[in-house]
């Protein structure tokens, strides 16, 4: 039957996954969650959680059978940004060490940012410094009313910069100034208010419908397109103002000819749903 073919195909698409050190990897009805797992250490972005994350971004971006991810951690806390520890041995080594770290968080950060799938950011306990700049990666943050926020950076004489534009980015520019400027510190409520969170939960009950509902929302959407939307959202601001109509119009020209474009046209004509729409299941 239906569940059992999505069984296998899930059992399938898990086998392809690749084996994570610090990660632990869900996929279910075509959403794939990712959960940070040193929960002992509260999750920090050590260089094997970079490497994994990288890792996995890799593996999936070019697979359309998982329609989305979501980022969480484990025993109820996101991440806690940065090793401070690893940070500790490099502030007296060599300079070319601190800049390769920088380097490769970055360079994950923009593969995170631009990646085709639908991503969102499910944050409960804290979400800290780098941490926080990974949920602003995404595409979707959902958050806890009484979780912790804060660019802690400057309050240890460092600065959030891999992270600074996708703070900006999510937040807009006077507020992510003053945010890492002053290292503020804030709570989910305010969170939702600044727009560091798209939507905030009251209890876990919420943030798990919540997160259920954006995840309906996306499996109704062709996964194509929104692969295709993704770029055009990541491409328009880079793109000069005299070629901005000739790129957006390649960019929707290559969707309506294509099969789902084809596809999501007719059923609309012909009042059924198209072949990509997936209900969840309770």
């Amino acid at each position: 039957n239906k569940s059992q073919c999505l069984r296998r195909g899930e059992d399938v698409i898990m086998a392809t996954l690749p084996k994570t050190q610090t990660l632990a990897l869900d996929f279910e009805q075509g959403w794939l969650t990712v959960w940070f797992n040193q929960p002992e250490r509260r999750n920090p972005l050590t260089d094997e959680a970079v490497d994994d994350l990288a890792t996995v971004i890799a593996s999936i971006k070019d697979q359309r059978d998982i329609r989305g991810m979501t980022i969480r951690g484990k025993g109820g806390f996101f991440c806690a940004g940065g090793d401070l520890k690893g940070f500790n041995a490099m502030a007296s080594g060599a300079t070319d060490e601190s800049m390769r770290m920088s380097r490769r968080i970055g360079h994950v950060l923009a593969e995170l940012n631009a990646l085709p799938q639908v991503t969102v950011a499910v944050i409960e306990g804290a979400a800290m410094a780098g941490g926080l700049g990974v949920a602003c990666c995404c595409d979707v943050t959902v958050g806890m009313h009484d979780a912790k926020f804060g660019f802690s950076e400057t309050r240890i004489g460092i600065t959030p910069a891999q992270i600074a534009r996708y703070v900006l980015q999510k937040c807009g520019y006077s507020t992510g100034r003053r945010l890492m400027l002053t290292a503020a510190r804030f709570k989910g409520e305010e969170a939702g208010r600044l727009g560091v969170l798209d939507f905030v939960a009251m209890d876990t009950a919420e943030l798990e419908q919540i997160e259920k509902r954006v995840k309906q929302d996306v499996l109704e959407c062709a996964p194509g397109a929104v692969a295709a939307c993704k770029a055009l959202i990541i491409g328009m601001p880079q793109t000069p103002d005299e070629d901005k109509v000739e790129f957006a119009a390649t960019n929707f020209s290559d969707c309506l000819q294509g099969d789902e474009g084809k596809e999501g046209v007719a059923s609309f004509v012909e009042k059924r749903k198209p072949t990509w729409h997936t209900e969840m299941e309770s």
